[in-house]
């Protein structure tokens, strides 16, 4: 009985006696060389993903991103002279206008950085417990603008100015 297959009772003469494909243990279209639907829906995934790939990176002109508006600045120049280890407190570049810190400062120290219009340029400078004497000074767009001087331990000197507030943008919502 080994290698036999059993036979099927079917009312269409012509199949009578033929072996199913099914009991074979391979389809049809597996023995032909694959199974093709396996194939097509590979492929089409990968035709997918490529296309998402290629928008991801070409996008479209329509669904382009506005161009984020840059937020314009003003050069201030930050200044400390004098003598002692200090803290310096300034505030720099960027929308948000945070300070920015620097600790064990070796004087003479100046900086030049671009402070958001609108914001107000601030220096603090902070002496240690061993004191000394030490000026800050601010200049916005290279003219002078305020100087202040700390001394002793712990001394505490703040220089500010004021900068112009950023042009107004033109909106289209009616009045």
């Amino acid at each position: 009985m080994t290698g036999n297959v059993e036979e099927e009772e079917t009312a269409d003469p012509e199949t009578a006696g033929r072996v199913p494909a099914t009991t074979s243990g391979d389809s049809a279209e597996k023995r032909g060389g694959g199974d093709r639907s396996a194939f097509v829906a590979a492929g089409a995934v990968v035709v997918a993903c490529l296309g998402l790939v290629l928008y991801g990176i070409l996008g479209t002109e329509d669904d382009a991103a506005p161009e984020q508006q840059k937020t314009p600045t003003a050069a201030v120049t930050y200044e400390v002279a004098g003598k002692g280890n200090v803290e310096v407190s300034y505030l720099a570049r960027g929308s948000e206008g945070r300070a920015t810190v620097e600790a064990n400062v070796e004087l003479p120290w100046k900086k030049t950085v671009h402070v958001p219009l609108g914001k107000r340029p601030t220096i603090s400078i902070l002496l240690d417990d061993e004191g000394g004497q030490a000026r800050c000074a601010l200049a916005i767009r290279g003219e002078h603008v305020q100087g202040a001087t700390a001394s002793g331990a712990y001394g505490r000197a703040t220089c500010a100015g004021e900068l112009p507030a950023p042009p107004r943008t033109h909106d289209s919502t009616p009045k």
